[in-house]
Order: C-alpha cells, then structure tokens, then sequence
C-alpha cells in the first residue's frame, strides 16, 4: 500500500470519527497524520519499522495502523467505522461544503441517511432550522447534490421529461420526412428512467451518420436494428430504426412493456400488426378501444378494451385545488398569503394548507398556539380572498404508537388531517402495519399520507402490507394520498387498481413546500394515469363545494364536532 492510500484511508478514519462523535483529539491525530504521510518523500513501505514511529506526526496508534495496512492492505479500525456507517452517509462525505460536523447533524437531528433523503430537504427548507446552516449553506449543498446525481445514469422521469421531449422534436427536424416517435419506458410514462428510446423510419446507417455529427452523442454500441448512445456522457439513448411501412407495428411492439405484448400475442395479435398504418388501426383490427402508451403494461388494460371499458383517465387540468402544501409557518417557503394569491391566479379553487405537526421539530412544526395563531389568519386571508377558500388542514406526524400528534379537541379543529409517518422510518413490516392500521382507524386521519415513505432512487419505503392498508382505508373511509412530488409517487401506481377495485379516494397532492411546487401535479396525474384514476377517483378534482361538502359530511359520519 503506497503513502496516499495509507493518507486517504487517515484521512476518512478521521472525518468518520468527527461524524460518529469519537474523542476529537484522536480523530485530529489522524487527521495529522494523513497530512504527514502525503508529503513523505520516502515510501513509508521501504522506511524500517522502528524509524516510522520517529516521524514527526506519527504517534503509537497511528503507527500501528500503519504496520497494519503495509502488512494485510487493510485498516481495521476504518473498516469498523465504515461497517457502522450507513452507506449513504458515505455517499454525502463526498458532496463539498458538507464537513463531518454538519454531516453528523443532519443524519442525528434529520435521521437522513441517503444523498435523494438529503435533496429532499433541501428542497423542504429543512437544513436551515439546524444550527449552524442557514439559507446559503443549504442552497449550496442542494446545487452540489444535484451536480453529483447528475453523472447517474438511473433517472426519475421528471428530471428526463424536458430532455426527451426536446430531444424527439430534434430527430423528427434532422431526418425529416422519415417518421421519428419516442417510445419504450418513457412513452409509458414510467416512474424511474434508465434510457430513452426512440423509433425511426430509416435505415441504422444513416440514423448512425447524422446522429453522430450532433453535440453530445456518443454511439456506445451498433446493432443491426439499434443504436445504443450515450448523450452528454450521462443518459443512454437507443434508437430504433424500421422501415416506413412497419413503423406503426414497430412502435406498436416498441412501447408495450413485455407483459403487455405477450398478453396481446397470446390472444392472437400478432397477426394484426402486418401492413399496419396506425396503431390505432391494430386495436381496431383486434376488437379493441385504443389504449394509450402509459396504461400498455399488461395488468387488465387489454380486458377493459376489449369490453369497451377503458377509463377516461384524469388529465392535470382535472385537478381543482391543492391539497398538502407547506407555508413558512412551518418549513414551506413562502407566506400563507403569497400561496394561497398564487394558487388562485393559478386557477385553482382552493388551497389546502396542511404544515408540520408539533413533533417534526425540524421541519419547525405547530405548537397549539400557533395552530389558533395560523387560523386566526387563514379566516382573514378568506374573506379577502373569496370566493377563493383556503382550508384549515394539518400534517399530523403518525407517532410511534400509532396515535395522531395532537388531542382530539384540537384535531377537531381541521377541516382535515393528512396522517404521515415521518420519523423512525427503519421499521418491520409488523411495526409500520400496527402503527398504520392505528392512524387509520383514527377518526380524525382524513388522508393517509405518502404510505411507504419512500423516496425513488434513494431510500425504499417502509415495508407494508398494501393490500391490508388499502382494505383498512376502504372499512374506514379514509382517502389515499397519491403524492406528487417526483421523487415520491407514493402510493406506488401498481396499487391504484386494487384501491378503485375497493372505491378507496385517491387525492393527488403536491406536497408542494412552494409555489413552484405545485407544478408536480402534473408528475402525480401521470402516475395516476398508469392505475386508470379518473377525475371522479380523485379528491382534488372535487370543486371547492364539493369539498367541503364532502369534509362537513364525512365529519358527520365520524360524529367529529368542532
């Protein structure tokens, strides 16, 4: 092991020690000697053991280590504080601006253990309630995250949405008149990206020699139906190239997942795709509604088009009004007012504020007096605003027992509460069911929020029972928030089915911490597209009436008095 290995490894014992609070004189001695040793002129490998504890810097225990890693290559004392470190603590050492102490901060006081966990709270304002970050500090750690997470090459499809799009109408300009089209997992709409397909009416010859002279492109592989790229060294495109007059049947086969075409197969339809114009001429011709590309994945869309019982799914201007949003009262960015003006110039009917219960200190959640304080003000902001309405709503931290973050007197006091597990996230199946099946079973729980906790790409939910959660929503009328945010999506949408199949409401919920936050709808009515919800399946679709129509009656059912 050469004098730098031997340095870096020093040098991380050291920030690891700062990170797990360890005595600090001793993670400084070996942050001493990882400076000493990378400015030896000599390999410490070829230096006798005695003269080595004799450099100014190395001390007994250093020195030992250092025996120890010329010996086996390795450092116990590293690979034990490494074994005790999460991963993705490790992963966020590496983002600048970030040092051991900080660090040490965010993963004991935030319980964030991932780099996504991390951007995520930035973009909740979280890290500037921590002593010792302010509003430039967490800026800056956001701006250095996303640079890192930029060189991934999986993607949630919002941060790929614009480049695909852009990048179609690009290929359809280079090689008109040939027909180009998007296709595969994007043009389903799929939650996480690993590449972008598209499909192409030309031979792979002259698709490889215009493609090639384009900023960006880098051909990877050649086959002799596809071109696999990679575009600005990060996002991997494939192209498709077919004939013109297979090209329907192409993207046809192209954009079904493998499910969903060996579905169609079976029933025969192979022998519709021959000397097809369209693919809406393929459904014609196999006795089929057009299903469109988001809902080809195989689960019953092919029954339902056959029976002519395809659903008019929702569309983002479907949505009525904003449920789950954050002010400044709690860890949101703007002023009550300066959301609410924005969700009506927006065209929304209505603003549901819903911040941080009591016990999610960091995220600067409501006391009892400022809950009375903020709807002091919200009945203010109402008669100025009308017929605008702003609903009184809270995010009620799901605590450890089950049991809802404040008493009932005051619960009562909501139009509706949105339930949310946000802390001890590291639970059994068993634990996050009995705390769940609890929450719901409370009469003031309104909307299960982010079932799982997950966050795509970063940190897998908590592991629950859908099925069992979904039944306990149905027996006690409690909605099922389908969040927006992209780097959630929960509740996934492969469990959207066997909620309509139980008349559980969905509501699509930006959980916007801003106003630019209230463009994720749009991710959320993707998803909710894929499990067939229409504007009927779906709570914020109702108009400002309709709600609160619906809230006062379901008060009444609940025997919830004010």
């Amino acid at each position: 092991m050469d004098n730098y290995s031997i340095s870096d490894n020093f040098s991380l014992l050291s920030k690891l020690m700062d990170i797990h609070g360890e005595n600090s004189f001793k993670a400084k001695s070996f942050a001493s000697a990882a400076f000493t040793i990378e400015k030896l002129p000599t390999p410490l490998k070829d230096t006798p053991r005695d003269e080595i504890f004799r450099i100014k810097g190395i001390g007994e225990s250093t020195g030992k280590n250092i025996l120890e890693m010329l010996d086996t290559q390795q450092c116990s004392l590293l690979n034990h504080y490494i074994e005790i470190t999460p991963a993705g603590i490790l992963e966020i050492m590496k983002i600048k601006g970030l040092g051991p102490k900080k660090i040490a901060t965010i993963w004991k006081e935030l319980e964030i253990e991932s780099m996504g966990e991390l951007l995520y709270a930035c973009n909740e304002n979280r890290l500037m309630l921590l002593k010792g970050f302010g509003a430039k500090t967490q800026e800056s750690v956001r701006q250095n995250i996303e640079f890192y997470l930029s060189n991934r090459h999986r993607f949630l499809f919002a941060e790929v949405a614009a480049t695909g799009q852009e990048l179609e109408k690009q290929l359809q300009q280079l090689l008109a008149p040939a027909a180009v089209s998007l296709t595969g997992a994007f043009r389903r709409h799929s939650i996480i990206i690993d590449e972008i397909e598209l499909l192409i009416a030309a031979p792979v010859d002259v698709v490889q020699q215009q493609l090639a002279a384009l900023p960006g492109f880098s051909l990877t592989t050649a086959n002799a139906d596809n071109l696999v790229w990679q575009l600005n060294e990060k996002l991997k495109v494939i192209t498709h190239s077919c004939t013109a007059d297979s090209f329907a049947a192409t993207l046809f086969t192209t954009t079904g997942s493998p499910a969903f075409i060996d579905k169609f197969n079976a029933a025969g339809g192979a022998t519709f795709l021959h000397n097809a114009t369209s693919e809406e001429a393929i459904f014609s011709a196999a006795g089929m509604d057009y299903i469109p590309p988001f809902l080809r994945e195989g689960i019953n869309e092919l029954t339902l088009a056959r029976n002519h019982q395809l659903p008019e799914t929702i569309v983002a201007s479907d949505i009525k009004g904003i449920i789950h949003s954050h002010s400044n009262w709690s860890d949101g960015e703007s002023s009550l007012e300066e959301m609410a003006t924005a969700a009506k110039a927006q065209g929304f009917e209505y603003l549901v504020i819903s911040d941080h219960s009591r016990s999610a200190f960091y995220a600067n959640g409501l006391h009892i007096e400022r809950i009375l304080a903020q709807h002091a003000e919200i009945d203010e902001l109402n008669k100025k605003l009308a017929p605008f309405r702003i609903f009184k709503s809270i995010e009620s931290d799901i605590l450890n027992d089950g049991s809802l973050d404040y008493p009932d007197e005051i619960l009562a006091k909501f139009d509706l509460v949105i339930a949310s597990v946000h802390s001890n996230l590291k639970m059994t199946e068993e634990k996050a069911m009995a705390r769940l099946l609890k929450a719901i079973e409370n009469p003031y729980t309104t909307i299960l929020g982010h079932m799982t906790g997950r966050l795509l790409l970063s940190r897998n939910g908590y592991p629950v029972d859908h099925k069992a959660i979904i039944d306990a929503c149905a027996a006690h009328n409690v909605i099922i928030e389908l969040n927006a945010h992209p780097r959630r999506l929960d509740i996934d949408w492969t469990w959207l089915h066997y909620a309509l199949e139980k008349k559980v409401l969905i509501s699509i919920d930006p959980d916007a911490h801003s106003i630019h936050g209230f463009q994720d709808i749009r991710y959320g009515t993707l998803a909710a597209q894929k499990g067939g919800i229409t504007k009927t399946n779906n709570l914020s679709s109702y108009t400002v009436d309709m709600l609160n129509n619906y809230l006062l009656q379901r008060k009444q059912q609940k025997n919830i008095l004010p």
